[in-house]
């Protein structure tokens, strides 16, 4: 790569956690978690290192420069690597067809190439210093893509240090009509109430299609779909509407499911500033294969981290399917997974929106000083990284001020524990898809909660004997416990035997098993090269 990624690297943002109350952490017991977190992984990296994706590889044509759509709108990325894929030479990689059919055949347009890469595919292999050139030529037309996305990372960033961001927690909000240009409104009227992050929930089911749509939508179910012309579009209008308010507004999308590599290139190339992006998320609640996810998910975290993007996590849809005080551990242990697989690909601590919720029974006594524990442990586990923490909905209910007050409650421990991102609860969640004025009062309150306790976390210490103390250290001992039972076990067993989110999925099994391939000998993707490198 020629040059320094140019996007703002902040080794050590202050998040204030040496002056929040201490829990009285044993610094060798975290540090044991980390380890056997780091084991975890490396047992899923045994497979990682040696496979492939049909969606790794579409990503790398589209990485090349392949876009648009052929017949009934399929991908034209689809089209090609599926013919690869039907004459058994996925292994090799795409980058490695689509060389010898650029340099041999000449293929100047999709369409073209993809005649000269079925050519190819029947034909003889060239000669090995003949093979030696067309790498080398796609390695340099791999290098000019990257630096035309860093390009584009770059104007992305000038245009946040010229405007600025608002202070944490950064407010989170969501729109999903189904229709981009109304998304378009919504995250408007969103950002001038004081939104700083605006998310466009996607389609539903979206994650269990193996391609991405080509262009902009108008139509979905329970969101809008995923595509990079949306991407587009809403970039370019919340940039039109942060120059008027003079304020950077933060946009967020979905890159998790079957095409998570693909949808990490459209929002790195279309300038989003975060990404919801888990590696176990499409495995436990979309029944997407363990072996299609890992691989696909640690190529997507790599192009995140060269365009600076900020993952966020999914604990939190661990404490929805399971009871939220019994299963606070396993938040904590797939916390520690998480970021061991995003450091092994190369993300920094301030990319890492590690998840979790404001979830426990309101029936049980003491909630608030269990949430607290709960986002003070998570807040000292990562003290460099911004962390996400999501509002109350598995206990909502249809009395709005109930609901409300049960939000206020979250916005209090967000400000309370310095969280970096926080999604602001609605009050009509438990009724319908929140509208613009149910938006309008969550920032209005949200506002009101992190102004007047923006130094609350400050003002107290806590007892070693405090329930929010003997708390923190019940969870990490039991996430220690599960971290060693599944670094013994490995990833694939612990999910099979539903010690995450109390969902159970083997390893051949859901979604998307017959898109993985083993890398054969030569395997080519320069792409790879240069962020492993």
């Amino acid at each position: 790569m020629s040059a320094a990624l140019p996007v703002p690297s902040p080794a050590s943002p202050d998040y204030g956690v040496d002056r929040l109350p201490d829990l009285y952490l044993d610094e060798a017991q975290v540090a044991r978690c980390r380890a056997l977190a780091g084991r975890v992984v490396q047992g899923v990296f045994d497979f990682i290192d040696h496979h492939t994706t049909v969606t790794i590889e579409r990503t790398v044509l589209r990485l090349l420069g392949l876009s648009g759509a052929g017949p009934r709108g399929v991908p034209l990325c689809n089209l090609i690597v599926d013919r690869i894929q039907q004459a058994g030479q996925l292994g090799r990689g795409a980058a490695h067809w689509y060389g010898r059919a650029v340099h041999r055949r000449g293929a100047a347009s999709p369409q073209e190439l993809a005649d000269a890469i079925a050519t190819e595919l029947r034909a003889a292999p060239p000669a090995a210093a003949e093979q030696k050139t067309i790498d080398a030529e796609v390695r340099r037309e791999a290098r000019q893509a990257v630096d035309e996305l860093l390009a584009r990372v770059a104007a992305r960033e000038a245009l946040k240090r010229e405007l600025g961001t608002g202070p944490a927690p950064l407010k989170y909000v969501i729109v999903a009509t189904g229709n981009i240009f109304e998304d378009v409104e919504q995250a408007r009227a969103a950002a001038q109430a004081g939104a700083d992050i605006i998310a466009v929930i996607r389609s539903t089911a979206q994650s269990l299609l193996d391609y991405v749509p080509h262009g902009a939508t108008t139509e979905g179910y329970g969101g809008t779909y995923a595509t990079q012309e949306n991407f587009r579009i809403m970039r370019e209008a919340l940039d039109a509407e942060g120059r008027r308010l003079g304020r950077y507004v933060q946009l967020t999308n979905y890159s998790s499911g079957l095409c998570m590599p693909e949808i990490a290139f459209a929002a790195a190339w279309e300038k989003l500033d975060m990404l919801l992006n888990d590696a176990m998320y499409g495995i436990l609640f979309r029944d997407i294969n363990m072996k299609r996810t890992m691989c696909d998910q640690y190529f997507s975290r790599r192009i995140c981290a060269l365009a600076g993007l900020v993952i966020n996590t999914g604990e939190d849809n661990y404490i929805t399917t399971a009871d939220a005080y019994e299963a606070a551990h396993t938040v904590i242990g797939s916390q520690l997974i998480n970021e061991a697989f995003a450091k092994r690909a190369g993300m920094a601590d301030w990319q890492l929106g590690l998840g979790h919720a404001y979830e426990l029974d309101t029936a049980r006594e003491d909630t608030l000083p269990l949430e607290l524990s709960q986002a003070l442990l998570v807040r000292r586990l990562f003290p460099r990284s911004p962390i996400k923490y999501m509002p109350p909905t598995k206990h909502k209910q249809g009395d709005i001020f109930f609901s409300h007050a049960y939000d206020v409650m979250a916005d209090l421990v967000a400000a309370t524990t310095h969280q970096g991102i926080q999604l602001l609860g609605m009050m009509t969640e438990a009724l319908h898809t929140p509208v613009l004025m149910d938006r309008y009062v969550a920032l209005k309150t949200a506002d009101y909660i992190h102004r007047a306790a923006r130094t609350f976390g400050e003002e107290f210490t806590l007892r070693r004997e405090s329930l929010t103390v003997r708390r923190a250290h019940e969870v990490l001992g039991k996430a220690e416990k599960l971290l060693e039972e599944t670094a013994d076990d490995g990833l694939w067993a612990a999910i099979g035997n539903a010690r995450f989110g109390d969902v159970a999925r083997q390893p051949d099994g859901g979604k998307g098993l017959d898109g993985v391939a083993a890398r054969a000998d030569g395997y080519f993707n320069p792409f790879l090269e240069i962020l492993e490198g």
